[in-house]
């Protein structure tokens, strides 16, 4: 098994799969109803998904029940939390900068002009 949960949400057919099983585990049929790809499409995006360990599949009879397995999304989630938390702390610098500029008085397009005319910036 491959742990690759970015690999697994790759595409946007197989974050849809994951968003429906998100709700409960769902046959194949369910899980996959609505994507207008053929089935041997839908076959190989299951197999992602199956590989990186975010779905598994329980076969009961001729039904193939699909659960989502959270846990294997860990790494991706805990990725984008770090990434968030570093943006979050850009943008809180650049409003800090922008209520102490506009406190002296300076128009907001200020910034603008400076950033147009910034080195090696081509002004837009």
């Amino acid at each position: 098994m491959v742990n690759d949960p970015f690999k697994a949400l790759a595409h946007p057919i197989r974050r849809g799969i994951v968003e429906r099983l998100a709700l409960g585990p769902a046959t194949v049929g369910d899980a996959t109803a609505g994507f207008a790809v053929s089935k041997p499409a839908i076959t190989k995006h299951l197999r992602v998904l199956e590989e990186t360990g975010v779905v598994t599949r329980v076969v009961e009879g001729r039904t193939h029940r699909l659960s989502l397995h959270p846990q294997a999304l860990g790494e991706a989630i805990a990725w984008m939390e770090r990434q968030r938390a570093h943006w979050e702390r850009l943008f809180d610098v650049v409003d800090e900068y922008l209520k102490e500029e506009q406190e002296d008085g300076d128009p907001p397009d200020r910034l603008t002009q400076r950033v147009g005319k910034g080195k090696g910036r081509a002004a837009r």
